[in-house]
């Protein structure tokens, strides 16, 4: 039976397929083919001669065995096999064949697209947005000729999407779906800011300064510890940048977002102070390491300050440090330590 292998195997060439796959891809899915047909043997291959262009479906039968003492349930033999190619085969081979390039094609597509995106995982791209009315719960982000997908969990509360806008987004997860690649991207995730601040400040990329922990709660607020590596730097100036140009460029992509700038310390007392800017604790009781709790002491006209609407502020504090924190009045602590003082004296 005649088929165009060698215009089949130019057109897979240019997809980069090897003839070898295609081959093996297009003999399995005949011999599927031949066995939907009518009287097809239940035993068949098929023989692809690229050179005449044709190809061949040979088919074997089975012959029963016969049965001995030892063996009274002997497995069939296959006997010779015979050329069984259809006489009306042409049109459904050249459906088949057309469904196996369109695959592999397909996949050949997916794979380059995979392997494009596989190693964007963890960084920072900017996309199209793509409104999709069947799909209302999720944006699409266009990069290039490939869509991604921004989940709403991974959304910012109360950011909205406009279709044609331009967007910077962090590339979450990069995998195999059921329809092709599936690339994930966020809004919401801390690591955004850190690629967006690694876009503004050369001392990150050169590794003058480290941004040590992030916490963030989108669209609110984020906390950023800093420390220098080198002598002389200044981490927190680093990052805010002339006049604040660098931090307020990183803002400028996050809306309505405020972020903090802190430095970072391997004394978890001075950290956890830090962490509460930018209220100004008085001092800091590491009550135990194991769990890692501490006491920051604040003054009342902080205390607000410290605790943040509706406790923001030590709440990010705390996912900062990693610290369980407590906040308690300075002025209260300072009176009950003289009152102990007082009793010990008596």
């Amino acid at each position: 039976m005649e088929l165009d292998l060698a215009g089949i195997h130019k057109l897979a060439a240019e997809q980069g397929i090897d003839a070898e796959t295609l081959d093996d891809a297009l003999s399995e899915a005949l011999r599927l083919a031949y066995l939907k047909t009518p009287h097809a043997a239940k035993h068949a291959r098929v023989e692809l001669d690229d050179r005449a262009g044709t190809f061949t479906v040979w088919a074997a039968d089975e012959i029963p065995g016969t049965p001995t003492e030892d063996d009274p349930h002997p497995a069939p033999t296959l006997g010779e096999e015979y050329d069984d190619t259809p006489k009306d085969f042409g049109r459904l081979a050249a459906a088949t064949a057309r469904q196996v390039i369109t695959l592999l094609f397909r996949h050949a597509e997916d794979e380059k697209i995979f392997g494009a995106f596989s190693g964007q995982k963890g960084k920072l791209i900017t996309g199209i947005v793509q409104q999709d009315v069947k799909d209302p719960s999720n944006v699409h982000i266009a990069v290039g000729d490939v869509e991604a997908l921004l989940p709403r969990r991974e959304q910012v509360p109360g950011e909205r999407y406009r279709h044609g806008e331009r967007l910077r987004v962090y590339v979450v997860n990069v995998g195999r779906g059921l329809k092709g690649p599936e690339i994930i991207v966020s809004r919401s995730h801390p690591e955004l800011v850190r690629c967006l601040f690694e876009r503004e400040v050369p001392e990150l990329v050169s590794g003058a300064v480290s941004i040590m922990a992030i916490a963030r709660e989108a669209g609110a607020r984020t906390k950023i510890a800093v420390k220098a590596n080198t002598e002389g730097v200044n981490p927190k100036g680093a990052l805010i940048g002339p006049g604040g140009a660098r931090v307020r460029a990183v803002m400028e992509n996050l809306g309505q977002e405020k972020i903090d700038i802190v430095d970072y310390s391997d004394d978890p007392a001075k950290f956890v102070a830090s962490a509460l800017s930018p209220a100004v604790a008085t001092g800091v009781q590491v009550i135990s390491d194991k769990t890692k709790t501490a006491i920051a002491f604040i003054h009342d006209d902080q205390l607000s300050l410290a605790i943040g609407k509706e406790g923001q502020n030590a709440r990010l504090a705390a996912k900062l440090t990693g610290w369980k924190i407590g906040i308690e009045s300075a002025e209260t602590h300072a009176k009950k330590m003289a009152e102990q003082a007082e009793q010990a004296d008596e």
